[in-house]
């Protein structure tokens, strides 16, 4: 009985922290598809029919998912392709008979699908681990983290087929798993066994390799998303398909959040953080006690772990430091833009000063950009207390000061010292030369009287200079 209880109790821990896991992991789903019954495919605007012939460019390389049969009048397929059919589907000639609906055919051709990017963040869209599509709520995420993150997995809708580029500014896009027709691969030797099959070539194509890893983040302060490296392709992307420019913000000088490919009207706040923060009850934090709030209505936020470029004297250094970056925008227009989301702000930070070290915060720095905002002026609100960076720097900085007093106290370390001309030295009058009969001081040793010389009179080519050596006699050498 014992046993069985304890089993019954293991299990329960273990379904708990499945669906820990569950609600931790990120799934995003790929939107376009190639199939034969959607529309958007042809560039007609609508499936075949019976009398229409259709045409598949030759030198197109296409997978089609199949659902149900077709009567064709004729078809002009690919030089490499595939055909996915599901049960019941098929393709057969057209006998002549009435088809409702097609009284006039024609050649219809299917669209191009190689232009599909996996950088572009519209064609992206995230997802219950169902499938199902996740419900809109106050959380959103910015540009570059809408396309799938290293640790995110990635589902493909059963019974779609799909053609997707993966060109990449990095050779290798990491991912945790991928799902296609319903199977989720989930590890390094299954992805390797797809990719060896004969439809991977045929849905995927590009330079960049995707790599399923089958871990997700290992950090509980949440991991960067990793595509930084491809942030101008995903702005790319997105411009191409909105008109090429981003929407004119309300606000005069809108904020740009970091893999954000557009400036906003609202607030940012950055977090310096410690091994306690954890990023997922934060972010549960902030929804339940502040974004539930009415007064908070039409109020969004993205919070995610992204890495700032250091700087020192203006140039751009290559490490960068991870931080917890908070993007707040809302739904008011004109001079009222951003000013929600500016109040929000304010409760944060003052909920940080208050908690912050019991939640993990070290520190936070905000800025406001709304309608009301002059230009070039953003607010900027550090917490209050010193970080733990600045007290160790000036601990460190005392301990050297320190050091070196003992040291010359005891004598081991000697200081150059510095003369500096003092002002009345410089205000003294010029010593006069001395007069040209001064001889100066007597020399007991070597009295010897000099030759007279005149300071200002050219001195003879036949002049010898000699000196007398006192300890030298003349008249010993003389024998």
């Amino acid at each position: 009985m014992a046993a069985g209880c304890q089993m019954k109790l293991l299990l329960f821990l273990l379904g708990i922290l499945k669906f820990l896991a569950a609600t931790a992991a990120v799934y995003k789903q790929w939107i376009p598809n190639t199939n034969f019954e959607t529309a958007s495919n042809w560039d007609k605007g609508r499936v075949p029919c019976a009398r229409d012939v259709v045409h598949f460019e030759k030198d197109k390389v296409v997978s089609v998912f199949v659902r149900s049969p077709h009567a064709l009048t004729d078809m002009y397929l690919p030089l490499s392709g595939e055909f996915v059919l599901a049960a019941g589907a098929a393709f057969t000639a057209f006998d002549g008979s009435w088809d409702p609906g097609c009284d006039s055919g024609g050649t219809v051709r299917f669209a191009d699908a190689e232009q599909h990017a996996w950088f572009d963040p519209t064609l992206w869209q995230d997802v219950l681990p169902s499938g199902e599509l996740k419900a809109a709520g106050p959380i959103f995420s910015v540009h570059e983290e809408r396309v799938p993150c290293r640790y995110d997995d990635v589902i493909f809708q059963p019974q779609t087929s799909f053609r997707v580029n993966t060109d990449s500014s990095q050779p290798v896009i990491h991912l945790r798993s991928i799902s296609i027709m319903g199977q989720e691969l989930n590890t390094p030797s299954a992805w390797a066994e797809y990719l060896g099959g004969p439809s991977a070539p045929l849905q995927f194509h590009g330079n960049g390799t995707l790599q399923v890893t089958g871990t997700g983040c290992p950090d509980k302060s949440g991991c960067a998303c990793g595509n930084t490296l491809d942030g101008p392709r995903i702005c790319a992307a997105l411009l191409r398909a909105s008109g090429r420019q981003c929407p004119e913000p309300a606000c005069q000088s809108p904020l740009q959040p970091l893999g954000h490919c557009c400036g906003v009207c609202g607030a940012t706040i950055n977090l310096d953080f410690t091994p306690d923060f954890d990023l997922q009850k934060y972010q549960d934090k902030l929804v339940q006690e502040l974004l539930s709030q009415p007064k908070y209505a039409g109020v969004q936020m993205a919070i995610s772990k992204v890495h700032k470029a250091q700087t020192f004297l203006g140039i751009m250094s290559r490490s960068a430091t991870p931080l917890i970056q908070i993007v707040l925008i809302d739904d008011r227009a004109g001079v009222q833009a951003g000013t929600a989301a500016e109040q929000l702000a304010a409760d944060i930070m003052e909920s940080i000063a208050q908690h912050g070290e019991a939640l993990g915060i070290s520190s936070g720095k905000m800025e406001v950009a709304t309608g009301t905002t002059a230009s070039g002026q953003v607010g900027s609100h550090p917490v209050s207390r010193i970080t733990a960076g600045t007290v160790m720097g000036l601990l460190f900085s005392l301990l050297l000061l320190g050091g070196i007093l003992f040291l010359y106290r005891k004598g081991k370390l000697r200081l150059p010292a510095l003369r500096l001309p003092q002002p009345w030295h410089r205000l003294e009058d010029p010593v006069s030369p001395a007069p040209a009969g001064d001889k100066g001081f007597d020399n007991p040793v070597f009295n010897v009287e000099p030759p007279d010389a005149d300071l200002g009179e050219e001195r003879p080519k036949d002049l010898q200079v000699f000196y007398l050596n006192p300890l030298y006699d003349a008249s010993e050498t003389e024998t």
